[in-house]
């Protein structure tokens, strides 16, 4: 009874946060800092550091599925033909790059001694965090036109070549079984693509069947949705972060499912997504961030911030030359740099296996709360929207002319 008596308590601290941040950012307009910022903050205030009025342990798995959400609607928003443009190879190409450097500067400081968990290290300088951007992006108008695009393909590189990464070198601890694990879930996105077909056999039966009750009170599609994200979730929950490549893996598998109702679905897992689960994890990674090691050890926290600014965001400066203007290659710069999702799980897994020094793991997830903070903040600063072609000038309609006639008046 306790335990409920806990998680029921939690739930509301944390729920409680998750609604009053979107009210502050309204009543404040001129606080332009992210909302997942203040979900982080609200985390560290409720949580056992500073008030103690809710336990992270208690809503650990409301945080999976919200994680899991968080990737799945990343997934969900790439458009995979960007991947066969120069956006997709160019985005590939600068997280090669900045895979480079992370593997020479973080192995230059494991031979220093200041960092243990040379892997996990390495791959968080290299991250993206997309599911993060895409709101603050679309918010803004900054997803549009061509910068939009090579933005997308940036992000989904530096949100899905490290989660491979991850699964393969980190996952678990044979490397055989986590290519095994990986090829799994290449194998089910396949099964899941050509699933779609089978709506459309027997007459279209169950095509009907989901376009019909879609809507109102069956939700057919996000309950199935939502099947889809659990089941990848239990199955794999002895490998949590190969769980998250399923989660991404599935969002784009359901945008080739969706078709024409696409729009009608991203509403839905909107709507599921951003205004129950994902904030739940957000809040929950701020319960778990460790202020007394960030305190004792703060120059650490800038040196990771400023490792990730130049590790990720620096390559995009070169790569983009010829195809981006400067402003734009320097937005480029901030919203590639901008990781947080990806950091919290990885310093879970140095943590859980012992190799990561606990002053790290606080510090990295210190400087990717200040990536979000700051860096989103500054590219929408000194975003310019593209300037609509005015329409060509029309003669001056008659009075007789703007009359309509008597078949165009309305009923």
């Amino acid at each position: 009874m306790d335990d409920v008596g806990t998680a029921l308590y939690t739930l509301l601290a944390v729920t409680a946060v998750a609604a009053l941040a979107p009210l502050l950012l309204g009543l404040l307009p001129k606080l332009r800092i992210p909302q997942v910022v203040l979900l982080l903050a609200g985390g560290i205030v409720v949580g056992p550091q500073v008030m103690a009025v809710a336990s992270p342990q208690a809503i650990e798995p409301l945080a999976d599925l919200g994680l899991g959400f968080v990737f799945l609607l990343a997934g969900y928003e790439i458009d995979q033909r960007l991947h066969r443009q120069d956006a997709g190879r160019r985005a590939a190409l600068a997280w090669v790059v900045s895979l480079a450097l992370g593997l020479g500067v973080v192995g230059l400081l494991t031979g220093m001694g200041v960092v243990r968990a040379f892997v996990p290290v390495a791959l968080a300088m290299t991250t993206t965090a997309l599911g993060t951007l895409v709101p603050i992006l679309r918010e803004n108008g900054m997803l549009h036109g061509r910068l939009g695009g090579y933005l997308l393909a940036g992000g989904a590189a530096g949100e899905l070549l490290p989660i491979l990464a991850i699964a393969v070198f980190l996952g678990v601890g044979s490397k055989f079984v986590a290519l095994l694990s990986l090829a799994a879930v290449v194998v089910l996105a396949v099964l899941l693509s050509l699933a779609g077909r089978v709506l459309h056999l027997g007459g279209g039966r169950l095509d009907r069947i989901f376009e019909e009750r879609q809507h109102e009170t069956s939700q057919i599609t996000l309950r199935f949705t939502v099947l889809l994200l659990v089941l990848l979730l239990a199955v794999t929950e002895r490998f949590h972060l190969d769980a998250v490549l399923g989660a991404f893996v599935a969002g784009m598998v359901l945008r080739r499912w969706a078709g024409n109702s696409a729009p009608a679905l991203e509403e839905k897992l909107d709507v599921a997504g951003h205004g129950f689960l994902i904030p739940i994890f957000f809040v929950y990674s701020g319960m778990t961030i460790d202020l007394q090691a960030i305190a004792a050890a703060p120059l650490r926290l800038l040196l990771f911030f400023g490792l990730m600014i130049a590790i990720r965001g620096l390559p995009a400066l070169l790569v983009y030359i010829g195809v981006l203007s400067l402003r734009e290659r320097i937005q480029t710069m901030l919203v590639s740099a901008t990781a947080l999702p990806l950091v919290v799980a990885l310093v879970e897994i140095g943590m859980r296996n012992g190799t990561m020094l606990p002053e790290n793991g606080a510090a990295l997830v210190g400087a990717g709360v200040l990536t979000v903070l700051i860096l989103p903040t500054v590219a929408v600063a000194i975003h310019r929207p593209a300037v609509p072609v005015a329409a060509p000038e029309t003669p001056p309609v008659t009075p007789q002319e703007a009359a309509p006639q008597r078949d165009e008046l309305p009923s």
